[in-house]
This record gives C-alpha cells, structure tokens and sequence, in this order.
C-alpha cells in the first residue's frame, strides 16, 4: 500500500513567507475614481480653472455647470463647491482670466512703434483674442452673470478699463486719470470702445461676411477693419 508523502513542514512557512514579499513587491494599483487625482489645494483650483474655460469655449455658457467642470478635471463633484462657492463664483474667477489675459495681449500690441501703429495693433490684438477666445471674451461682458465684487475680478477688470484709457490718452495726447475723466474723455474712450467692441461682435455673429462680400474680390476681414478706423469721424449735424 502507497504511502502519501509526508509535507515538509520545514518549507512551508518558507514558502509562504516567499509568496507574502512577492506579492508585497507588486505594485499596488489603484482605480482612477472621481476625487482621486494627485493634485494637491493649489494645482486642483488650477485644474478647475482649465476645465471650465475647455468647457466653456467648446459648449459655450450653457454647458458650463459645476458638476460638468468636475467630470472634465476629473475630481469629485464636490470639488468646485468647495473652491468657488458656487457657479457664479466660478464664473466670475474664469472672467478674470479672460481680463488677464486680454490686458497681456494688449500689451504686447503696444510694446513697439509709433503711436498710430501702436493704437492699430492694439485694435487688431482686441479682435485676435475674441476670435481665439470666443467662450471667455463673451462671458467677460456678462455681467448679470457675474460677481464683479470678487476682488480678482474686480481688479482684473479696472486693470482692462486703465489700459483702453491709457490707450485713448495716447492717441489724444492727453493724461487720462480712469477714475476721474472729464466728459470729452470719457466721450473719446466710448467711441473708441463702441467702434472695436461693435465690429468684433459683428464678426464673431457671423455678421461682418455681409459687408465683406459686397466688397471687390479679394478684399479681408482685416482690411474692412483697418478702413474702419482710418475713416474720419462721424460729425454730427448742425443744431
């Protein structure tokens, strides 16, 4: 009769030891659920940020909403509450971004040459950036939508207004205290707001093309603008 072979009791708790550090050296792996990123406070507002403006220039303000910002970042849905407070605080924080921005590109177009080639660069750099940031730019003018208390906000926008005042100063050869203008001043900014800001929303409505195809073959966008602003001022007809 067979006799069954006897367990080397010797090796066993070896063996076992074996398999516990080999199973101890395998990395271990973890599921990317909703929440588990590896940001830490600073980079996770960040991230937020970068979404709701990816969210926003690809679905527009409608599809902006806290929870749709959180799938895009890819954290809990918790997340943008706990940053911003709610949708009109995230807003707000993404206009401020829009300012920053738009004051960045602004001064780069006034960085070289003479006045009137700074004064057209400018007017050519405020289209440029509606037309690469057609979402943010709208959003920056929304302000029922806004919280133009909150202090990033608020002093992003005063840094946008100081900038198109000084700008107006500059062609008028005058100093221009923003917050304290005199009539013909705040007359001359209007205009110059009115002119820029009208032609890009034509522009951005698809509207412009209108004009543009009446034109001689051949004639841009670019050149009805800069024809625009090299047209005499409108005078207003006798009292």
């Amino acid at each position: 009769m067979p006799t069954k072979p006897k367990e080397n009791k010797t090796n066993a708790p070896r063996t076992r030891t074996a398999a516990k550090r080999a199973t101890a050296k395998q990395p271990v792996r973890r599921s990317r659920a909703a929440g588990d990123t590896p940001y830490h406070h600073g980079a996770l507002r960040d991230a937020l940020l970068k979404a709701g403006e990816k969210l926003l220039e690809r679905e527009g303000l409608p599809g902006l909403t806290l929870r749709a910002v959180a799938r895009e970042a890819g954290v809990s849905h918790a997340a943008p509450t706990h940053h911003f407070g709610d949708l009109t605080g995230l807003v707000s924080e993404l206009a401020a971004i829009g300012y920053q921005k738009f004051g960045a590109a602004m001064m780069a177009a006034n960085a070289s040459g003479s006045q009137e080639q700074k004064g057209l660069a400018s007017a050519k750099a405020y289209v440029a950036f509606a037309q690469a940031h057609p979402g943010l730019y709208g959003l920056m003018f929304r302000t029922e939508r806004l919280n133009m208390s909150r202090p990033s906000l608020h002093e992003a926008s005063r840094a946008s207004f100081a900038g198109l005042a000084r700008g107006v100063g500059a062609a008028i050869h005058e100093q221009i205290d923003p917050e304290a203008l005199s009539l013909e001043q705040a007359g001359a900014i209007a205009r110059a707001w009115c002119l820029v800001h009208g032609f890009t929303m034509l522009l951005l409505d698809g509207r412009i093309s209108d004009i543009v195809r009446r034109l001689p073959k051949g004639t841009t966008t670019d050149q009805l603008f800069e024809a625009m602003l090299r047209s005499p001022n409108p005078q207003l007809p006798p009292q």
